[in-house]
């Protein structure tokens, strides 16, 4: 199956932000037409109580007790013409009138209300002559007359047609949509340079990235928004990780190879010394048992020279007494006692190997030159809100020391295995390569408190 690319993260955020945008128009732009329509409908009220009140205001009785009809102009030219969509009518006992504009028009009789109540209803259907309907709103009021001839009930009501309402709305509406999608695009527009400016530190990162791909960067560099240096750092730290596994086994086979130049050079010289089988056979043997040690030597460097970058933390003092208790049996008849002063917080961020080889060779070391004493000290070095915490390892003993001349030559990369046995064994080589697989670093001083040797470990605090 073909697996569709997944949308990038600016389609995301603009196609969510739209989504966003077009259901806050919809819903802004509803609200509004509803509240447009409340308004328009209470102004139709008002309005048509205004008529009312014009026409109440010209109806009269004579002395006999007959009807008078409104005289004088009417409260709106448009009950004067017919079909304008504004009605009036009166109604009571043994009476009905109507405005000049009903005519051609059906109006139901009114229906009367209770006095001095004004009720306003509609929109409603009135019937037509033809199959034809009009759909209009009503105002309706009963008002008690008092007349020579004693009190009789009139009902007035007004009619207005919806199409004048629908008309207002019809303006309304497409004005108010007109804007609102005016806006809408303008807010698109202002959104998508927004969504650009937004990512934008991530195309930086993106360019990065494609640079130190190509090779011609060794890292990511810039600067960085805060949400994006805990991923910028986590890169960093993966890439020069690799760079230094990658520069290790280089290092490691170059090693090998020069190593492995020595015992060669030997067979080919008593090749051509004319020696005897007998001797060759000797010799032969010899060279490739130094080869196969060299050759084991170096694959156990090149295997703890890796470590996992984000590996769970480790208790550091049940590892130590594990060694300790070991050396203790080695070295029985020297009587070296071995002292911790351990902090119950401090753990090591790595490769359980790479701290049994790294607290291994050191203890075996100060067990191997101390007189009497060993002094182990491990403290935490905190690393911040962004980082776990690191490390600082101590070891001293009351041996003889090592001379300040000696300390650089010892600490440097490179010294073979048979070098290293006069002072304090190959072990030392495998600590430094592991302490540079963490970036960090070796010292080695005199014992203020011991007298002897120092080596000071520093594994500093990780992403």
């Amino acid at each position: 199956m073909r697996l569709r690319r997944a949308l990038s993260l600016h389609v995301r955020q603009l196609l969510a932000a739209s989504l966003g945008l077009v259901a806050f128009l919809g819903l802004t732009g509803f609200a509004l037409d509803r509240a447009f329509q409340a308004t328009v409908l209470s102004n139709v009220s008002e309005r048509m109580k205004s008529y009312a009140y014009g026409y109440l205001s010209g109806i009269d009785f004579d002395r006999s007790g007959q009807f008078l009809s409104p005289d004088g102009p009417p409260p709106d030219p448009r009950f004067s013409q017919p079909g304008s969509g504004l009605y009036a009518g009166v109604a009571g006992q043994g009476l009905r009138w109507q405005s000049a504009s009903s005519l051609g028009r059906a109006l139901p009789s009114p229906e009367p209300t209770t006095p001095g109540e004004i009720r306003f209803d509609g929109p409603f259907v009135l019937p037509q002559a033809g199959g034809k309907q009009l759909i209009v709103y009503r105002l309706s009021q009963t008002t008690i007359w008092e007349t020579p001839s004693g009190d009789v009930p009139l009902t007035l009501v007004i009619y207005e047609d919806e199409a004048n309402v629908n008309l207002q709305m019809r303006v309304f509406r497409k004005a108010l949509w007109a804007y609102l999608g005016l806006a809408g695009i303008l807010l698109l527009l202002v959104q998508t340079l927004a969504l650009r400016w937004s990512l934008q530190p991530l195309r930086h990162l993106e360019r990065d990235l494609g640079r130190v791909q190509r090779g011609e960067s060794q890292r990511l560099s810039g600067r960085h928004p805060r949400e994006l240096e805990p991923i910028t750092d986590s890169l960093n730290a993966f890439i020069e990780s690799e760079r230094s596994h990658l520069e290790q086994s280089r290092n490691t086979l170059s090693d090998l190879a020069h190593s492995l130049k020595t015992p060669l050079a030997v067979l080919r010289s008593r090749l051509d010394s004319g020696a005897t089988q007998a001797q060759l056979h000797e010799e032969v043997q010899t060279q490739v048992q130094r080869m196969n040690d060299i050759v084991s030597y170096q694959l156990s460097r090149a295997a703890r020279s890796g470590h996992a970058l984000f590996s769970a933390p480790i208790e550091i003092e049940a590892r130590a007494e594990e060694i300790v208790a070991g050396l203790e049996k080695v070295y029985a008849a020297k009587g070296v006692v071995c002292e911790f002063d351990i902090d119950p917080q401090a753990r090591f961020h790595g490769e359980v190997g790479d701290l049994q080889e790294l607290i291994g060779n050191l203890l075996e070391n100060a067990f191997k030159w101390a007189k009497g004493r060993v002094l182990l000290t491990v403290k935490s070095l905190p690393g911040g809100a962004a980082k776990r915490n690191g490390v600082v390892l101590t070891f001293e003993d009351d041996g003889p020391g090592i001379p300040p001349e000696n300390v650089d030559r010892l600490l440097q990369r490179g010294v073979r295995g048979d070098e290293r046995v006069q002072g304090h064994g190959i072990g030392l080589a495998i600590v430094l390569d592991i302490v540079h697989a963490y970036r960090g670093e070796l010292k080695v001083e005199r014992s203020a408190e011991l007298s002897g040797a120092k080596f000071v470990a520093r594994i500093p605090p990780v992403i």
